[in-house]
Parts: structure tokens; C-alpha cells; sequence
């Protein structure tokens, strides 16, 4: 039996081909059964304390770390063999990247379960719109940093020179801003959206063409919510170069109302006409006092009232309008006011 196992095959014993296999297949099933203790004990455990925090660790450290165990469990078990000087290092070099990629792995998911479970909470919870315009952006970048880091660390555990590597990937950032002329000045329009705040979150802005509700700001673009339903996604360097207009910032809805009542109109219908407009902007609870009522001029048909009035902010705007229109038509039917619309008179003249 002894000699049997003595027997090589590719250049190691049979052995130590058990012995690597042996070693590969215990750390999986260590991973199974490491799995299943944080399945069912140590969330058991953690189900019974008060925070939240501990439920959250390790929910999102298990998958890793269960990897974590095999990649170094199959790494132990193939370095019991004798592989050529190339291949061995080629194994060790591949098991420090993805190590450290595990570790970065696990790392984001923890950062993300806080974020979306405690950050994002509390800056809902506060009266500054700010902080929920960042939280997208300070999300991104954290993530950026673990993996950058993650895979810095790696390579040099590996050997590579990383620095020599960034110096290199420096010599061609001339050629790299060139291409990514657009992406840079998108971030910094996104920057000057910061700065600048010409708009928040939940706000109903008009640019480039479009109309609708912003419902994120990154780095390199901002998403709208159209009126159509549509989301729509604007790269951050439009609102450097093109005008904003903030329509949620809006004191009141200026909404101007021309009509025309026929030249039979004698003068105290007119005045009366004008009475009527003033008094049902001031019955009407969704507008502000203030409105500008005029006799503005002598039409080709009619005789022209300008009615200006202003919706208050925050209140339904196409439901005081039609109130506001409903109260003229009503009322002006009520006091034989009539309104006047194109006519022509032909004459026939005979010779």
C-alpha cells in the first residue's frame, strides 16, 4: 500500500495528490459548515440583541469570509505539491490578488449594508438637502477607494511593482484626459452643482429641453423624472453651460388671463366685469391677495381685460385655475356679461 502511494504521477506521489485533494475538500466542507454556524447560531445570537448593527456585520461578512476559507484552503492544498518554480509562483501571485479582492469584496458589502441601512436614514431625517445630494456621491467614492485599494494591496502582495505601474499608467494621462475630455468636464459640472446648489433633490427643474423632477445627482450625471414619466439622464456639464430654471423655487404661479367681452358692453358692465374678477380672487383661499386687473385695450373683436393673479406655492395649480375659471364663467353668465369671439360682417352691394 505504501509503495502505491509512493507511485508518482506528474511529477508528485500519489500522496501528495491525496494530501491536496484531502486539504481542498476539507476547507469546502469547513466553508459548508462555517456557513451554516453563522446560518443558524450566530444569527440566532445577534436575532436576540437590540441593535441592528450586528445583524448587518454578519449578514454581509459571511459569504466572504466562507470564501475567503476555501481560496485558502485550495491555496494550502496546492502548494503540497512540487510544481514548477513558474506555476507555484503564478499560484501564490493569483491567491494574494483574489485575498485581497475577497477582503475589499466583503469590506463593500459591509460599507453598503451601513450606508443603506443607517446613513441614508439619517440624512432623511434632516432638514438639509444637502447631505442627501452627497450621500449618492460619498457612496460611489468610498466604494472607488476599497477597490482601488483592495487591488493595489493585491498586486503588491504579488510582487508587482504598483508604483512603477502608476507611473506608467501616468505617462499616458495626457492622451487619457484627451479621450475623457467630456467625462472630466462632467464631473466638474457635477462639482458646480455642489457648490452652487441651483437645485435639490425632489425639485422640479427645467433644462436642456426637458421638464421634470430630480431624483439623483452624481458625479458625472443627474436623473430626471419627467412629466411623461420618463427618466432622463443629463450629463452634469448642461448645467454649467446652459441656463436652470428652478421651478420648485418659484414664490407663487403667475398665471395671466386675457379675456374679451363684445362691444355691446356698456361702461358699468365693464366696471362691473372688473369687480367681479378682483372679488373671486380674493374669495378664493389658493391665491394670494395681490392681483392686476386692467381694461388693457380695444380689440378687433372684443374689448380686452388683462387678469393677473398668482396661485399661492405649494397649492394645486391646475385646480385653482379651473376654480378661478369656473367662478368667471359662472358669475359672469349670472350678470349677462358675454364674451366676445371673431365675427365678420359681409355686405353685399349690389351695382
Amino acid at each position: 500500500m505504501i509503495e502505491f502511494l509512493q507511485q508518482n504521477f506528474y511529477g508528485n506521489s500519489l500522496q501528495a495528490w491525496l494530501t491536496a485533494l484531502s486539504i481542498i475538500v476539507l476547507s469546502m466542507l469547513m466553508g459548508k459548515a462555517l456557513y451554516w454556524v453563522f446560518s443558524k447560531v450566530v444569527r440566532s445570537f445577534t436575532k436576540k440583541t437590540k441593535t441592528q448593527l450586528d445583524d448587518i456585520i454578519v449578514d454581509m461578512v459571511e459569504e466572504p469570509i466562507v470564501f475567503i476559507l476555501v481560496a485558502t484552503g485550495i491555496w494550502i492544498g496546492l502548494s503540497q505539491l512540487a510544481l514548477p518554480p513558474r506555476l507555484e509562483l503564478l499560484i501564490g501571485n493569483v491567491y494574494q490578488v483574489v485575498f485581497a479582492l475577497l477582503i475589499g469584496w466583503m469590506l463593500s458589502r459591509l460599507f453598503d449594508a451601513i450606508y443603506k441601512e443607517y446613513l441614508v436614514t439619517w440624512a432623511a431625517s434632516t432638514e438639509n438637502d444637502l447631505d442627501d445630494q452627497l450621500m449618492p456621491v460619498l457612496r460611489k467614492g468610498v466604494k472607488i477607494i476599497i477597490w482601488s485599494m483592495a487591488v493595489i494591496i493585491g498586486l503588491n502582495n504579488a510582487g508587482y511593482d504598483v508604483a512603477a505601474l502608476i507611473a506608467g499608467l501616468g505617462i499616458g494621462g495626457l492622451a487619457l484626459a484627451m479621450a475623457a475630455k467630456d467625462t472630466v468636464s462632467n464631473i466638474f459640472g457635477g462639482f458646480t452643482v455642489f457648490t452652487d446648489q441651483p437645485f435639490y433633490i425632489n425639485d422640479r427643474i427645467k433644462v436642456a429641453g426637458y421638464d421634470g423632477t430630480v431624483t439623483e445627482i452624481g458625479i458625472r450625471s443627474t436623473r430626471l423624472r419627467t412629466l411623461e414619466g420618463r427618466e432622463v439622464s443629463i450629463p452634469n456639464s448642461e448645467f454649467a453651460e446652459a441656463p436652470v430654471e428652478n421651478v420648485s423655487r418659484e414664490p407663487s404661479r403667475k398665471v395671466v388671463l386675457d379675456l374679451g367681452l363684445t362691444y355691446d358692453t356698456t361702461p358699468d358692465k365693464m366696471q362691473l366685469a372688473l369687480d367681479l374678477l378682483k372679488s373671486i380672487n380674493d374669495a378664493n383661499e389658493h391665491t394670494e391677495e395681490k392681483s392686476v386687473i386692467s381694461f388693457n385695450g380695444f380689440g378687433d373683436f372684443a374689448m380686452n381685460i388683462n387678469f393677473i393673479y398668482y396661485i399661492r406655492k405649494g397649492e394645486d395649480i391646475a385646480g385653482t385655475q379651473t376654480e378661478i375659471n369656473m367662478a368667471i364663467l359662472r358669475q359672469f353668465s349670472e350678470n349677462a356679461l358675454e364674451f366676445a369671439f371673431p365675427t365678420h360682417t359681409i355686405y353685399n352691394i349690389k351695382p
